[in-house]
């Protein structure tokens, strides 16, 4: 595979990761502003799918094109500076979509499955939400810090 095909996957990862990242986080948000159980439904839904049909390939494609680029034009990976930070910051990220973000998503999941229409919301799935926000936050930070690495590449 080219170099040039490798940096097309690697920044289409990007693309497909970062982009879904912010606009389900934005969808989710307004969604829960509205307090309207069938939107809040309806948004944590599609929250979900969008993270398997973009976030997971996107992720691993950044991964994947992004190694295999660095060993390609590289030696030591581990010992360029920018790459082995980026790596880590990346890492982290996963991390906490793994352990943090996807385990909240599918306790949200299954609570609006049981929300009757004209139920009021209950308390937990708030807590969920506020959970899903702050670290959410943290894991869309922590891939615009890795852009960032990644271009301007310090020492």
């Amino acid at each position: 595979m080219s170099i040039l095909t490798l940096k097309y996957l690697h920044i289409l990862g990007i693309i497909l990761l970062l982009g879904n990242v912010v606009v389900s986080a934005w969808w989710k948000i307004m969604a829960n502003r509205t307090k309207d159980i069938q939107i809040i439904r309806f948004a944590q839904r599609q929250v979900t799918l969008t993270d398997y049909v973009f976030t997971l390939p996107g992720a691993l494609l950044t991964v994947i094109a992004g190694d295999v680029l660095s060993f390609m034009i590289f030696d030591n990976t581990w010992e360029i500076f920018w790459v082995a930070v980026g790596r880590l910051v990346f890492g982290l990220a996963g991390i906490i979509w793994l352990f943090v973000l996807i385990p909240t998503q599918i306790q949200q999941a299954k609570l609006v499955k049981t929300f009757n229409d004209f139920d009021t919301i209950p308390e937990r799935y708030w807590q969920l939400c506020r959970r899903w926000n702050i670290f959410g936050s943290i894991a869309v930070a922590l891939p615009l810090i890795v852009l960032a690495i990644m271009i301007w590449k310090p020492s």
